[in-house]
C-alpha cells in the first residue's frame, strides 16, 4: 500500500495539481490492533481503570503503518482545497462490509462460563453489529448511509459512526424461494450439551418455518461425509426432513473438509434458478481429520462461489469453538457467521432472523470513508482488521467485498482527532455494492460536518451510546498491557457496566441488558489488566 501511495503522490507532483504532503504526522493509537492469541488476558496494566496517556508520537519513515492513518498538513499557500477532490490516500479508509456477530456471541458464552475470551477471538465490529440501530432504511435494494459522531472527554477526540442499512426484511411470503443445504457436524465433540442437540432443535424449528416452495438438503460429517437427504422441495415432505434430522447422532472425529466438499457438491446438484442457494454450516469448527488446511478448504468454497453463486452461512456452537476457521470459511464463501449458545439464540437466528440470514440484497459491498485533511488530524477504524481493502480497489468490482441481506445494519466506528479550532466538513462515507442478480454496481454517500458532532458522548442518542459501550468492551477484552486505554473516552469496566445498565433500563432492550451482564461478568473475574478497578 505504501508504494502505491508514494507513486500516487509523485504523480500529483509531476502534474503540478497538488502540493507535496509533508512527512510529519504521528502514528495514531499504536497498540490498538488485534489482540494476542493467549487464552487469557494477563497484561501488566495496573492503572486501576484510569485513562492512560496516548503513546508519544513516532515519526514514520515512509507511509503509514498497516491499520492506521495519519493526517498530514497541506501546503499552507495552497488555500482551502476543493471539497469535491478526494483527499490524499492517507485520509482514506476502505473495508469490506461485515455482518458477522459470532465473536460477540462466543464472548458472552465464554464469560458466562467464568472464563476470559481469547483476545484473538474478539472482533470489535462484531460486538458493535450485534445491536439494533436507528438508521433510516432505503425503500429498495441497496443501502442508506448515516454518518454521525460525538465528542469524548479526551482532548479533541470524537467517536464517529458510519451506519449502513438495507431495506427491512420482507415477510416470509415475499422473499424469493430458498434452496438450503445444511451441513451438520456430527463428530464426537458435538455430543456435548448445547451442540448437536441444539443444532437438531434449530433445524426442526426452521423446517416448520420455511415455505412449501423452499428446498432443503442435509449433509452430515464426522470422519466421513454423507448426504443424508438430497435437495427436497418441502411441500408435503416436511415429515421426511424431520425424520432425517431426528436420525442425527454423534459419531467420530471432525473431517470438516469432507463435509464442506460434500455440502457444496450437494448444493450444486440441487441448484435452483431464481432461488437463494446457500450452504448452512453448523459446527464447532474443530477440524482434526482429513483436510484440516484452511486454505485448501477455502479454495473449494471460493470456486463454488465464483461458478455457481452459492453463499455460506456459518453457525457456530460449543464451548470450544474454532472461531477463526469458521469466520474465514464464511468470508471466502461470500457469507457471514453467527454463534448460538442456547435455544433462545437458535430460535432468533433460524426464525426471527430467517429472511436476512438466507436472502441477499447486496454482493461485494465495500465502504470507503474520506476524512477531510483541513479538519482531521488523525483517525483510526475500530475493528475490521481482516476486512481492510486497498483504497484504490474501492471501485474495482473484481475485488471481493461483503454480502448483506435484508434487515441488516453495518456499523463502523472511528476514533477521530480534529485539528485545533477545526470547523466545517469532517468526512464523507460511501458504500459501493453489486446488485445480487444483475451484478450492476451502485453507490450511496453521506457526510458529516464538525458542527453536527454531539457535544458529549454520554448525552448522545441511545443507539450511539450502545455502540460506544460495545466497542469499549470489545477493546477491553482485547487488552494487551495498557492497549485497552487507547480508545478515547474509554471507561473502566465497572463504570462501563453502569452505563450499560442505565441504557438497558431506559430502552427495556434485552440485548443491551445482556451486554451489561457480560460486562459485569468480566469485571467480576477481577481482570484488572482490562479495566476493572482495584
Amino acid at each position: 500500500m505504501d508504494h502505491i501511495r508514494a507513486q500516487a503522490t509523485e504523480s500529483r507532483r509531476l502534474r503540478g495539481t497538488l502540493l507535496a504532503l509533508t512527512a510529519a504526522g504521528a502514528l495514531l493509537l499504536t497498540g490498538c490492533g488485534a489482540g494476542s492469541g493467549g487464552n487469557s488476558s494477563d497484561g501488566s496494566n495496573k492503572s486501576g481503570g484510569r485513562n492512560l496517556p496516548l503513546p508519544a508520537p513516532a515519526q514514520p519513515s515512509g507511509g503509514t503503518a498497516q491499520g492506521e492513518q495519519n493526517g498530514s498538513q497541506q501546503g499552507e499557500q495552497s488555500g482551502a482545497p476543493d471539497r469535491e477532490v478526494a483527499p490524499s490516500p492517507d485520509y482514506l479508509s476502505t473495508f469490506a462490509l461485515d455482518v458477522d456477530t459470532a465473536s460477540y456471541g462466543y464472548a458472552r458464552r465464554t464469560l458466562a462460563s467464568g472464563h476470559i475470551p481469547n483476545p484473538s477471538t474478539v472482533r470489535p465490529e462484531e460486538f458493535v453489529n450485534s445491536f439494533r440501530q436507528d438508521y433510516e432504511r432505503p425503500d429498495g435494494n441497496g443501502f442508506s448511509v448515516t454518518v454521525d459522531g460525538a465528542r469524548t472527554d479526551d482532548s479533541r477526540w470524537s467517536l464517529v459512526r458510519v451506519g449502513l442499512a438495507t431495506r427491512a426484511a420482507d415477510s416470509e411470503s415475499e422473499r424469493p424461494p430458498a434452496a438450503l443445504t445444511f451441513v451438520i457436524d456430527v463428530s464426537g465433540s458435538m455430543q456435548e450439551p448445547g451442540r448437536l442437540d441444539l443444532a437438531k432443535d434449530s433445524l426442526d424449528v426452521m423446517t416448520d418455518r420455511l415455505r412449501d416452495d423452499d428446498s432443503v438438503a442435509l449433509v452430515t460429517f464426522s470422519s466421513e461425509a454423507e448426504t443424508v437427504l438430497p435437495m427436497t422441495r418441502l411441500g408435503d415432505h416436511r415429515g421426511r426432513v424431520h425424520d432425517a434430522i431426528d436420525g442425527l447422532e454423534p459419531q467420530d472425529s471432525t473431517n470438516l473438509g469432507a463435509g464442506v466438499d460434500q455440502g457444496y457438491d450437494t448444493a450444486v446438484e440441487g441448484l435452483r434458478e431464481g432461488a437463494t442457494n446457500r450452504v448452512v454450516l453448523i459446527s464447532d469448527a474443530l477440524a482434526n481429520t482429513g483436510d484440516t488446511d484452511a486454505d485448501s478448504i477455502l479454495e473449494r468454497i471460493s470456486s463454488a462461489r465464483r461458478e455457481h453463486g452459492i453463499t455460506l452461512f456459518g453457525v457456530g456452537v460449543g464451548s470450544d469453538y474454532g472461531d477463526a476457521l469458521m469466520e474465514r470459511l464464511a468470508d471466502k464463501g461470500d457469507g457471514h457467521t453467527t454463534y448460538v449458545s442456547d435455544r433462545d439464540d437458535a430460535r432468533t437466528v433460524f426464525c426471527e432472523q430467517l429472511p436476512q440470514n438466507i436472502d441477499l440484497t447486496a454482493r461485494d459491498a465495500k465502504a470507503q470513508v474520506a476524512f477531510d485533511p483541513q479538519t482531521v488530524e488523525k483517525f483510526r477504524l475500530i475493528g475490521y482488521d481482516d476486512r481492510k481493502v486497498a483504497d484504490e480497489d474501492f471501485r474495482d468490482d473484481r475485488v471481493d467485498g461483503g454480502e448483506v441481506g435484508p434487515g441488516h445494519t453495518v456499523t463502523a466506528l472511528y476514533a477521530v482527532r480534529t485539528k485545533p479550532g477545526a470547523s466545517g466538513h469532517l468526512a464523507t462515507a460511501s458504500v459501493r455494492w453489486l446488485d445480487p442478480d444483475s451484478r450492476a454496481p451502485h453507490e450511496e454517500s453521506g457526510q458529516l460536518e464538525t458542527g453536527s458532532l454531539h457535544d458529549d458522548l454520554w448525552t448522545s442518542p441511545h443507539a450511539f451510546q450502545v455502540t460506544a459501550v460495545a466497542a469499549y468492551f470489545a477493546n477491553a477484552l482485547r487488552a494487551d498491557g495498557d492497549r485497552w486505554s487507547a480508545l478515547p473516552g474509554t471507561l473502566p469496566l465497572d463504570e462501563l457496566a453502569t452505563r450499560a445498565h442505565k441504557l438497558a433500563r431506559a430502552s427495556e432492550d434485552k440485548a443491551v441488558q445482556d451486554l451489561a451482564t457480560a460486562i459485569d461478568q468480566a469485571n467480576d473475574l477481577d481482570i484488572c489488566d482490562i479495566g476493572c478497578t482495584t
